[in-house]
């Protein structure tokens, strides 16, 4: 259609078809192999599914009350509230298993703990007022006996200070081990409205009773014990110093009408530093204190507690079918199938395959065209003697294009043909040379044999003489044409 263009246009790729059995049953078996992982990949993945991810709350209760021998105080027992200590963070719980206790604290002065170089001679060495960050207190200007050996600054300060900082061993409250934790796990998936949580429908008080974790993976209360050996620990051996164990739960949950399922998964690890001596500071410790009055005059008895911190951590995603989403997986993965012509075609190029078939099919899937320049032979006007050479596109006028070169004016036709020879890179001609075209070459005449004698031909006898012709009477004169009238102007 005229004028129409681009638009009026369409452009197709150049097939190769070939007749081969080896080739199409391997071309079938690599599209069937693609097709079985797509198709692999789409279900384990669930890649026809949209997801959201979830919203988590989590709330814990420990229970469980030990008694132990402390030194300079005597048994005590101990329960939730003398071991959980203060909430350390959210989503998190904390329990004491080692303890240092400093008795009887009093506000007044008293030596400070010889420290790394905190040792002192005389007052001198004691400067009024100073502080430090490893201090129990502030300085009071004097130096004073601390043992027999050795002197130190005298501080103002909760007297006695602490004097013990590593921990006693075995653990002191070895017997948390033995102690439970109930975790309340709330979840919600906002973009499907979707609520649940690990307390399932079907747990009653009755069940929550008697469940072990052992018997029921899903039930929601765990022995600490069983918690850090499941993380690959020791509970006698952390206990001593303390540390961090992770309590992960995944939802992984499929809300499809006839696949629905939303269950958690509970795993545990280790999430600091076991080894001590690898580790500045190992382990987890903080100190609390538990103040009374005694004459009036306030006391308090000091603990520096070492424990395990339960990390719980949640996370998770829950997925709807989508049209959408399958659409979108299956045009991402029809590129794969390119993978069988990719396959293929390098079979055929290497030594893998027949040289022949291979050459035939470069043959005729790759087609080699030679790149030619358009050329303009400008003609010049009538009050101009020179011809004007163009080589460019034709989007210009001709009298805006500068020519390439200038060529005189002649008659012959020689010329003009090696003035369009010009344009040619590579190309000389003589434009005096006239106008011919070269002589096609003619291959030699083959050597002929040579003929066989002949007899002579026998004496043939003389023509008779005929008589001579009558004269023919003259044409009779003819009368002139009409004058024709001009042919009318087209």
């Amino acid at each position: 259609m005229p004028g129409c263009g681009l638009l009026c246009q369409y452009e197709t790729n150049k097939l190769v078809r070939i007749q081969s059995l080896r080739l199409g049953s391997l071309k079938w078996t690599l599209n069937a192999s693609i097709l079985l992982f797509i198709c692999f990949m789409l279900l384990w993945n669930r890649n026809y599914q949209q997801f959201d991810l979830l919203v988590s709350s989590v709330t814990t209760k420990v229970k469980g009350v030990a008694r132990t021998h402390l030194p300079g105080v005597g048994d005590v027992v101990w329960d939730v509230v003398d071991y959980s200590g203060p909430s350390q963070e959210k989503n998190s719980f904390f329990v004491a298993t080692n303890v240092i206790v400093t008795k009887n604290q009093k506000q007044g002065r008293c030596p400070e703990v010889p420290l790394k170089g905190g040792l002192c001679r005389s007052d001198a060495d004691c400067e009024e007022g100073g502080r430090d960050q490893q201090n129990h207190g502030i300085k009071t200007g004097s130096c004073l006996k601390f043992d027999v050996l050795r002197k130190t600054c005298e501080v103002s300060a909760w007297c006695p200070v602490e004097t013990r900082t590593s921990p006693p061993r075995p653990a002191l409250l070895a017997a948390a081990e033995n102690f439970t934790v109930l975790i309340k796990n709330n979840i919600r998936f906002p973009a499907f409205r979707f609520i649940r949580r690990n307390i399932l429908p079907d747990m009653n008080d009755g069940y929550l009773r008697s469940c072990r974790r052992d018997q029921d993976p899903l039930c929601p209360i765990f022995r600490l014990g069983d918690v850090v050996r499941e993380a690959g620990e020791k509970f006698s051996e952390m206990a001593v110093e303390g540390g961090v164990i992770g309590i992960l739960i995944e939802w992984d949950c499929n809300l499809d009408r006839f696949m629905q399922r939303c269950l958690p998964r509970y795993s545990f690890r280790r999430l600091d530093e076991k080894e001590s001596n690898r580790t500045l500071y190992p382990g987890l410790n903080f100190r609390f204190a538990k103040y009374s009055s005694v004459n009036a005059v306030e006391q308090r008895t000091l603990y520096k507690a070492f424990g395990i911190r339960f990390d719980v951590l949640v996370f998770g995603q829950a997925g709807k079918f989508s049209f959408i989403q399958l659409v979108v997986y299956v045009g991402s993965t029809l590129s794969y199938f390119a993978l069988t012509t990719v396959m293929i075609d390098w079979l055929i190029g290497t030594s893998c395959y027949s040289a022949e078939v291979g050459q035939i099919y470069s043959e005729k899937k790759v087609e080699s065209v030679a790149d030619k320049q358009k050329c303009i032979l400008c003609v010049s006007y009538v009050d101009e003697r020179r011809i004007r050479l163009v080589k460019r596109s034709q989007k210009k006028s001709l009298q805006l294009v500068k020519p390439t070169s200038f060529q005189p004016h002649k008659e012959d036709g020689g010329h003009l043909r090696a003035a369009v020879l010009l344009l040619q890179p590579g190309v000389a001609v003589d434009p005096g040379a006239p106008d011919r075209e070269p002589a096609p070459n003619r291959e030699p005449a083959p050597n002929r044999e040579p003929a066989p004698d002949r007899e002579p031909a026998p004496d043939r006898e003389p023509a008779p003489n005929r008589e001579p012709a009558p004269n023919r009477e003259p044409a009779p004169n003819r009368e002139p044409a009409p004058d024709r009238e001009p042919a009318p102007d087209p």
